[in-house]
C-alpha cells in the first residue's frame, strides 16, 4: 500500500464535514436512545451522519479501515490506515440544543494521527491539521464596525494558524490555569471516585490539603472541541478519562501541530495511546512541570475497559 496523500485526505475530510454539518444544524434530535445509561445518548442523526461519512470513506479509500462511534464494537485501532470518526461529539449537548458539538474525523496510521478535522456546524468553526504542516482555525471574521443603515453584514472567513497567540505565555503552574474536565457516563466506582477527588483537588486552596487552586474549570461536553480550545490557547489544560479514540484522534493532531502536548491521564504515562481512554492535554507554553504537578493532584488511577 502506498503512503497516503495527506493533503488529499485533509481536503476530502473537510468536504465531508461541510456536507454533513448542515444536516446536523438543521436536525431536530429524534429517537433519542441510550447506550450504557441515561447520560450516554445516541440519536438517529448520529447514525445518519456516520453512515454518510463511512460510505464516502469506504468508496474513496476502500483499502483503509474505518472506526466510528456508532459502528465500532471494540474501539481498538490497528496499524493500518484508519479513518477514526465521531459523527456528533457532544450528543448530550445536541439533544439539549446546546451548540457546543462537533464532527470529529481523523486519519490514524501506525497508531498515530496524521490528519485531523473538527467542525462545529453551529458556529461554523473548522479546525484542521496535517502532520508536519501546522494546525489552523477557519472561522467567520468578526466585523470591526457596525453596518451602514440599510446594509447587511456579509460574513467573510479567515484561516488562522494555531495557537491564536503567536507567542503563547508560559504556564508556570496550575494556579494560573483554566482547566477542562468532563463527568463522562460512568457515575460510580473507581473511575468516578478518582474524577470527583481530582476535581476537588484541582479547585481546593493550596493551603488546604495541598490543593492546586486552578483559576477555574469548565465542563463543556465535547472532547474534540476541548482539545481544539487547548490548541487555540484559550484553555490551558484538559484532563479526560473514559472517552474513546474517535473523541480525541482529530483533536490530538491539532493540539500537537499547535505546539501542545498529549500525555496520559495517569501518573507517569508519557507515551499515551490514541485508544488509551485517558488523556492529559496541554497548550503550547505548558511544560513538563505542569504535567507532573497535575499528576500529583490526581486521586487514584483511571482504569477503563479495553485498556492495557
Amino acid at each position: 500500500m502506498t503512503d497516503p496523500n495527506l493533503q488529499e485526505i485533509h481536503d476530502f475530510l473537510v468536504g465531508l464535514a461541510q456536507k454533513a454539518g448542515p444536516k446536523i444544524a438543521a436536525a431536530n434530535p429524534s429517537t433519542v436512545g441510550t447506550k450504557k445509561n441515561s447520560s450516554d445518548l445516541v440519536t438517529e442523526t448520529d447514525k445518519a451522519v456516520e453512515d454518510l461519512i463511512s460510505s464516502a470513506c469506504r468508496s474513496a479509500y476502500p483499502d483503509y479501515a474505518f472506526l466510528g462511534e456508532e459502528t465500532s464494537t471494540s474501539g481498538r485501532l490497528t496499524a493500518s490506515p484508519t479513518f477514526v470518526v465521531d459523527p456528533i461529539d457532544g450528543t448530550t449537548n445536541f439533544v439539549h440544543a446546546h451548540p457546543y458539538i462537533s464532527i470529529s474525523m481523523a486519519l490514524v496510521r501506525n497508531f498515530k494521527p496524521e490528519v485531523g478535522v473538527v467542525y462545529n456546524p453551529f458556529t461554523q468553526h473548522l479546525y484542521t491539521a496535517i502532520k508536519g504542516q501546522g494546525a489552523y482555525l477557519t472561522a467567520a471574521k468578526v466585523p470591526t464596525s457596525f453596518p451602514v443603515a440599510g446594509q447587511s453584514v456579509e460574513s467573510t472567513y479567515e484561516r488562522r494558524k494555531l495557537p491564536l497567540r503567536s507567542s503563547p505565555p508560559p504556564l508556570s503552574d496550575l494556579s494560573h490555569a483554566l482547566v477542562a474536565v468532563e463527568y463522562g457516563n460512568e457515575r460510580s466506582g473507581n473511575n468516578w471516585e478518582s474524577k470527583i477527588g481530582t476535581f476537588n483537588a484541582l479547585g481546593r486552596a493550596k493551603t488546604d490539603n495541598d490543593g492546586a487552586m486552578v483559576q477555574s474549570v469548565r465542563s463543556l461536553g465535547s472532547a474534540a472541541l476541548n482539545c481544539c480550545s487547548v490548541a487555540r490557547g484559550d484553555m490551558d489544560v484538559y484532563w479526560e478519562g473514559g472517552c474513546w479514540a474517535w473523541d480525541v484522534a482529530a483533536g490530538w493532531i491539532i493540539v500537537e501541530e499547535a505546539g501542545g502536548m498529549m500525555v496520559g491521564g495517569n501518573q507517569g504515562e508519557w507515551e499515551p495511546k490514541v485508544d488509551g481512554r485517558r488523556y492529559l492535554v496541554l497548550r503550547a507554553g505548558a511544560g513538563k512541570e505542569v504535567i507532573e504537578e497535575f499528576w500529583s493532584k490526581t486521586q487514584g488511577k483511571l482504569i477503563y475497559e479495553d485498556t492495557d
